[in-house]
């Protein structure tokens, strides 16, 4: 097996060239990894959620890593870590070009709201359920790839 570091160019092309990553955050000395759907541009990494405990714990503290891979032929593989910062994109004034932006990127891709719409569980009855558009800023990427 072959194994080799990627390029910050091969990390910034699996990164668009993939949907679905594993979102770290932590929040009072523990670590939370959950699987969330992205779309990349501009150097960031634009997702949808409902409230939840990862919203909640990337408010607490903004610093994330993301860890997204593709399995190649036979036993190869490619993964990418992007650590960056968590930037919510609230619809308030100051946040619309940022939120635009964000929904503009989001749906390029067929049914793009699906998976952050969705909980696991029932939420408490309101008139509204809130959305929250957020971003991730990459600050750094990494990456390696095996082959046989």
């Amino acid at each position: 097996m072959l194994v080799r570091t990627l390029s910050a160019l091969e990390c910034t092309k699996l990164l668009t060239a993939n949907r679905i990553g594993r979102l770290a955050c932590a929040k009072d000395r523990q670590p939370y990894v959950v699987p969330f759907y992205y779309a990349h541009a501009d150097n960031h990494l634009y997702a949808f959620s409902m409230p939840g405990k990862k919203i909640e714990w990337m408010r607490a503290n903004p610093l994330v890593s993301v860890q997204v891979d593709e399995h190649g032929q036979g036993r190869g593989w490619r993964s990418v870590v992007a650590d960056g910062r968590y930037e919510e994109l609230p619809d308030r004034i100051g946040h619309k070009l940022e939120r635009d932006h964000a929904w503009s990127v989001l749906s390029k891709h067929t049914d793009w709201w699906e998976p952050g719409a969705l909980k696991p569980v029932l939420p408490p009855v309101s008139d509204s359920a809130p959305h929250v558009f957020f971003r991730i800023l990459i600050e750094q990427v990494s990456g390696r790839e095996a082959s046989e």
